[in-house]
């Protein structure tokens, strides 16, 4: 059952100010909305020339989220990111929670689904499962861990890499093999990805080696610190844009500011969701699920941005 969360209006700072300013005087109970920015993307020559240019996502009501749209030249790229900083009080973290009995089997659903029902900001597609389809409602078996507000929906693969949220609020990127039953108990939300592409500040030598395959790419990335979450999606097997490789995953999440980033699962179940300012929930870039663009995979799990509950 879907959960119920603060209702709170709120838009992009430079647009739609005087319009949400009369809802929030008038009527308390607006759903979340927000927008991206509309001065159009920043155009750079290669990934390793980028200079992000965040701007204000969800302020005044709702500080702690900047967003960032991309264009490289070299190779053909386009790519969305979101900055959200995890001392922020009024920002919460959401993992897809576990349904039924089974450990590491949920439903399947779209990420743009996912930021509905959750009343999410924002969402990404995170764990790799099976099987693969675009059909909502289906049994996924999960691959790799995933925890929910402390509660264990799939268990640590280990020879994967995860990306972990403690209680005291911050965020790391570990192997799943080394966390151990005791340290779970530790953790109040985590989910799974393939590899760590990025640590230290430094790409790592396996995202190099594991080839130049492109494929459209979800990734996440954390500050040195743990204080501030990134996410990122890359759109590939389009015209306007070819797919990345594991490398430039982790050179995109390094010049976003990200210390250490993970790979996602990525191809046809990239996705990232927002909420506009009509109150309808889409993905901003074009996921291209059975290589149709536009068509969106219905996935295990997704990680969340949402406010606080009341």
């Amino acid at each position: 059952m879907a959960k119920t969360y603060r209702k709170t209006g709120y838009c992009l700072a430079g647009g739609g100010y005087i319009f949400l300013a009369l809802c929030l005087l008038s009527c308390r109970t607006l759903s979340p909305l927000t927008t991206p920015p509309e001065t159009g993307p920043a155009k750079f020559s290669t990934p390793e020339g980028i200079l992000p240019q965040w701007q204000a996502f969800a302020e005044p009501w709702c500080p702690g989220i900047s967003y960032f749209e991309g264009r490289i030249r070299e190779p053909k790229l386009r790519f969305w990111g979101l900055r959200v900083d995890l001392t922020e009080p009024a920002l919460r973290i959401v993992v897809s929670e576990k349904e039924g009995n089974l450990d590491g089997i949920i439903p399947s659903t779209k990420t743009t689904s996912f930021v509905r029902r959750y009343d999410c900001l924002a969402g990404i597609n995170t764990n790799p499962f099976s099987p693969v389809s675009g059909k909502e409602g289906e049994d996924r078996t999960i691959v790799g861990i995933t925890l929910s507000q402390g509660a264990v929906v799939a268990l640590p693969h280990p020879q994967f890499d995860g990306l972990v949220f403690y209680d005291g609020g911050k965020a790391a990127i570990v192997n799943q093999a080394a966390i151990t039953e005791e340290q779970i108990h530790t953790i109040k939300n985590a989910v799974g990805g393939f590899y760590a592409v990025l640590r230290d500040g430094v790409v790592l030598e396996g995202a190099l080696n594991r080839g130049n395959a492109r494929h459209p790419r979800s990734g996440v990335g954390v500050s040195a610190d743990g204080s501030v979450l990134y996410l990122l999606v890359i759109d590939g097997r389009q015209m306007s844009s070819i797919g990345a490789t594991e490398a430039e995953v982790g050179i995109i999440l390094q010049k976003l500011g990200a210390h250490d980033g993970l790979n996602l699962d990525g191809g046809g179940s990239t996705a990232l969701a927002l909420k506009f300012p009509d109150g309808k929930v889409r993905a901003v870039n074009t996921p291209i699920h059975k290589l149709i663009p536009g068509n969106e995979r219905a996935v295990a799990t997704c990680l969340g941005i949402a406010l606080h509950r009341e």
